[in-house]
């Protein structure tokens, strides 16, 4: 056989093998090991799949108080009917939403800046089994449906009342505080276990600095609240 072609067929040969390697390295994490470990965007970007995959994080649950009054008149007689109704409301991120280009890492500084998305809220999940309804009614609550009508009325007061508390500064500000440091934590983890215990993690919302804290309103409509609390109750009853 001529060795001037067995040499360039052998370097071929090594070549492909190198390539193959590194290949089976970079898939089975040997490169890593070899060349010092894997990088913080390496890291990062495993992290962002992880919570990708999670779908939603809850990163803040409060429960709420509402109290409402509803009165009606009829040829001068009147009822008078309050409702005590407590229910939560949970803030959530949704982190499907977050994008490769929601990560960087600053070498300089060893910082990974996170941009979340808008914090979701969703509810009230209202609590009929603790809720209290009182009233006066009369003559005409005898004589009509009235307290029908004002717990109806109450009801639907009450859970847009429970929203607007839940939307209030503090409690945004406090969802807003859990939600970084949730996600903070998610992407610091890894980053220490890996030996990047100088890496910084600074969440950010795109509102972050305004004078009111911004979200999505993913509320459920008052229907459709009052008919789960009352299927949670039927179900709760049967036990």
């Amino acid at each position: 056989m001529d060795r001037r072609l067995t040499k360039p067929l052998v370097l071929a040969m090594v070549a492909v093998a190198l390539v193959l390697g590194v290949l089976l390295g970079v898939s089975t994490g040997i490169a890593d090991r070899i060349f010092g470990g894997p990088s913080p965007k390496t890291i990062a970007s495993a992290s962002l799949e992880s919570m990708r995959a999670q779908n939603r994080l809850i990163a803040f649950v409060a429960r709420y108080v509402s109290v409402t009054t509803s009165t009606t008149t009829t040829f001068g007689l009147s009822a008078k009917r309050t409702l005590i109704l407590p229910g939560d409301v949970r803030y959530e991120l949704d982190l499907s939403k977050l994008q490769p280009g929601d990560v960087t890492w600053d070498a300089g500084s060893k910082t990974l800046s996170v941009k979340l998305p808008e914090v979701e809220i969703a509810g009230p999940d209202v609590d009929l089994t603790s809720a209290q309804e009182y009233g006066e009614g009369g003559v005409l609550s005898a004589l009509t449906n009235a307290d029908q009508q004002l717990d109806s009325a109450n009801r639907a007061k009450a859970v847009a009342d429970l929203r607007k508390q839940a939307q209030g500064q503090v409690q945004m500000r406090l969802a807003h505080q859990a939600a970084r440091a949730a996600i903070e934590r998610s992407f610091a983890m890894p980053l220490v276990a890996a030996g990047f215990k100088d890496a910084k993690v600074v969440a950010r919302f795109p509102t972050e600095g305004a004078d009111e804290a911004s979200y999505l309103d993913l509320s459920t409509p008052y229907e459709q609240a009052i008919q789960e609390a009352e299927r949670r109750r039927a179900a709760e009853a049967k036990k």
